[in-house]
C-alpha cells in the first residue's frame, strides 16, 4: 500500500503563486520509484479533472490546457514527494488539489481510474 498526504494548499489572491506537496509513505523507494505520478482538482459542482502528471523517470510530463504554462509538476524521489507549482492563479483555479499514484507507463496517465492511489486533498483557493 501507498499512502499519499497533501499539503501546501490555502488562499491566495489571483495572479499569486502556492506550492502543493504530496509525500508517500508506505512502500520502500524503489517501489516509489516504478510509480507515475499526478495532480487532479475538483471544484464544486464540478468533475474531477486531470491537471498534471509525470512519469517515473521523470522523463515525461502532462498538463491539462487550462494550466500549461503556469503549473509546473516535478518529483524527488529520494524525498518520495510530488510537488505541483502553480503560478499566475486564476479564480478559475479554485478548487480541492488531489495528488494520485499510478503503476509505471511510458505515458503520463490523464484519466482518474488508471490511478491506484490517492491523497485525501488540499483546498486552494484564489480570490479575485
Amino acid at each position: 500500500q501507498v499512502q499519499l498526504v497533501e499539503s501546501g494548499g490555502g488562499l491566495v489572491q489571483a495572479g499569486g503563486s502556492l506550492r502543493l506537496s504530496c509525500a508517500a509513505s508506505g512502500r520502500t523507494l524503489l517501489s516509489i520509484l516504478a510509480m507515475d505520478w499526478g495532480w487532479f482538482r475538483q471544484a464544486p459542482g464540478k468533475e474531477r479533472e486531470f491537471v498534471a502528471g509525470i512519469t517515473g523517470s521523470s522523463a515525461v510530463t502532462a498538463y491539462a490546457d487550462s494550466v500549461k504554462g503556469r503549473f509546473t509538476i516535478s518529483r524527488d524521489n529520494a524525498k518520495e514527494t510530488e510537488y505541483l507549482q502553480m503560478n499566475s492563479l486564476k479564480p478559475e483555479d479554485t478548487a480541492i488539489y488531489y495528488c494520485a499514484a499510478a503503476p509505471l507507463s511510458p505515458s503520463v496517465r490523464r484519466h482518474e481510474n488508471e490511478y491506484n492511489y490517492w491523497g485525501q486533498g488540499t483546498q486552494v483557493t484564489v480570490s479575485s
